[in-house]
C-alpha cells in the first residue's frame, strides 16, 4: 500500500486553513480599531456639541451672534484669535461669545479630521435617515449643535447625507430659541 504523500499533503492543507483563520483575525481586528477610532471621534464630537450647547445656554444675550457658526476644517484655515480670550479676565457677552467660537472652531480642527460645526435654528434635522449639514429653520425654530468630520462607510465610500455632502456625526438640539 502506498501512502507517501498523504503527509505532506495533510501539512499543505493545514497550513492553508490556518493561513485563511490568521487572515480572518487580521480582518477582525482592522474592523474593530476602525470601529473604535469612530466611537472616539463620535465621543469627542458629542462632548464638543454639549459644551457648546451650555455655552450658547450659559450666554442666552448672544444667540444671535453663536448663530453665526459655521466653520468647516478642511475648507477653511484657523482664523486668528479674537481681541480677549476670557479666561482670566472680564469681559462683555459679545466678546465672551467670539472666545467661546474660536475655541470651539480649535477644538474641531485639532480633534477630528476635517471636521465641521455649524450651530443654527433648524426644524429638521433628519432627511432620509441621515442627519444633514443644511439647516432649515425659522425663527421659532430650535436651535441645533451639528458637529461632524469627513467619515467613512465600512467599505471605505464616504459617509454622505441625502444633500452629497458628508454627514454630521452629532445633532444636538439646544432646545426653543432664546
Amino acid at each position: 500500500m502506498r501512502t507517501r504523500g498523504y503527509t505532506l499533503l495533510e501539512i499543505l492543507i493545514a497550513v492553508v486553513v490556518l493561513a485563511l483563520g490568521i487572515i480572518g483575525g487580521v480582518a477582525l481586528q482592522m474592523a474593530a480599531l476602525r470601529a473604535r477610532h469612530q466611537a472616539v471621534l463620535l465621543s469627542q464630537a458629542t462632548q464638543m456639541a454639549v459644551a457648546l450647547a451650555e455655552r450658547l445656554r450659559a450666554n442666552p444675550a448672544q444667540a444671535d451672534l453663536y448663530l453665526t457658526l459655521n466653520y468647516d476644517a478642511y475648507a477653511e484655515p484657523l482664523p486668528a484669535a479674537p481681541a480677549a480670550l476670557c479666561y482670566g479676565d472680564a469681559c462683555g457677552s459679545a466678546a465672551m461669545a467670539l472666545s467661546d467660537m474660536y475655541e470651539a472652531k480649535q477644538m474641531v480642527r485639532q480633534s477630528l479630521p476635517a471636521g465641521r460645526v455649524v450651530i443654527c435654528r433648524d426644524a429638521g434635522v433628519w432627511s432620509g435617515g441621515k442627519l444633514r449639514w443644511a439647516c432649515y429653520g425659522g425663527p421659532s425654530a430650535p436651535v441645533v449643535v451639528k458637529v461632524g468630520w469627513r467619515g467613512k462607510n465600512p467599505d471605505g465610500t464616504p459617509l454622505k447625507d441625502v444633500d452629497g455632502d458628508y454627514a454630521p456625526g452629532v445633532a444636538l438640539a439646544v432646545g426653543a430659541a432664546p
